[in-house]
């Protein structure tokens, strides 16, 4: 009786293994890459060709799903609370992975708190002002600016952001003040300063091209590592002694506890997207540059970021207390 049963179980065991599926692979879902910030903003102009190029590993699909608000970090917070399960990733700039957390209570605190798994591209402000503006160097901005502390106004894109505080960063380096005016984006900042509601503004390349190309403003320095090539008489900030180059990185970024095959399944499908000549070519034209980095060197980087912004944001006194 015994011998029956087991021969019962091994052929009804061999039956079920025979037409029940097999356990399912990663990808069987589409793939949701959140965008903390509204579309056709550069972080959209970013995601947005990546995912169709990476649809090519990931047969259900990639999806951007924008979710604005708070700067980037209502994206990152919700990215950081999903399911660790490879379905959902936030690509995020730096200043929202590592400044963001050190203003406000964010259910992430450092870059322990989420799986960076590449950087896709880098940024650089730069300074500029309008083609008619007394200055023509930032030597002699910097001049007008130590004769009249807080005379010079200078608009970025927000309280906090990377661009603020380079020019904080810049100020302190350089010995001068200016009054820092936030606003809402490039949107904002580019009719205040032709309209001469500000004096200059911090920037991005792609975003003032445009206007440098029609005589409309002129920059003054770049915090970049050497000279950009669309603005060859812009100086960097190492050469006119205000430090070292501080840019914008956009991290693709993966919940705590996601598998490591899965982070690497991702990763992969990003680092392909990206070497895309299509993808390499828009960048370009953007003013913005490749720059992949992962693993352990670009939590490094990320933590290295976060250290270098608190003593910054401790110094303005926008230091979240604990």
């Amino acid at each position: 009786m015994l011998r029956v049963a087991l021969l019962t179980a091994l052929v009804l065991g061999s039956f079920l293994g025979s037409v029940l599926p097999a356990a399912a692979q990663y990808p069987e879902r589409p793939l949701t890459i959140i965008v903390g910030y509204p579309a056709s903003g550069m972080v959209d102009i970013v995601a947005r060709p990546m995912a169709e190029s990476m649809k090519k590993k990931f047969p259900k699909g990639v999806a951007v799903l924008n979710r604005p608000g708070g700067g980037g970090s209502l994206g990152v917070a919700e990215a950081v609370q999903s399911k660790p399960d490879g379905y959902t990733v936030i690509l995020a700039p730096n200043s929202t992975l590592v400044i963001h957390p050190q203003l406000n209570d964010l259910p992430y605190k450092t870059p322990d708190d989420y799986e960076p798994i590449l950087n896709t591209i880098s940024l650089y402000t730069l300074l500029a002002v309008k083609a008619d503006a007394p200055w023509k160097t930032v030597q002699e901005f910097m001049a007008a600016a130590r004769a009249n502390p807080g005379k010079l106004r200078v608009g970025s894109p927000g309280e906090g952001t990377i661009s603020h505080l380079t020019l904080e960063r810049w100020g302190v380096a350089g010995n001068f003040k200016t009054t820092h005016v936030p606003f809402g984006g490039w949107g904002e900042s580019s009719p205040a300063l032709l309209g001469g509601h500000v004096d200059a503004v911090m920037a991005q390349p792609g975003e003032v091209k445009p206007l440098v190309d029609a005589k409309k403003l002129r920059v003054l320095a770049v915090a970049h590592p050497q000279r950009f090539p669309d603005f060859p008489d812009a100086p960097t900030s190492r050469e006119v002694g205000l430090g070292e180059s501080t840019g914008t990185w956009f991290v693709l970024t993966a919940p705590k506890g996601t598998p490591a095959s899965v982070l690497k399944y991702i990763h992969d499908a990003a680092k392909a997207a990206m070497e895309e000549p299509a993808f390499v070519t828009l960048m370009k034209s953007r003013g913005v540059e490749i720059d992949y980095r992962a693993g352990d060197k670009l939590r490094q980087d990320l933590w290295q970021e976060q250290r270098d912004y608190a003593e910054v944001l401790k110094r303005l006194g926008m230091l979240k207390k604990p």
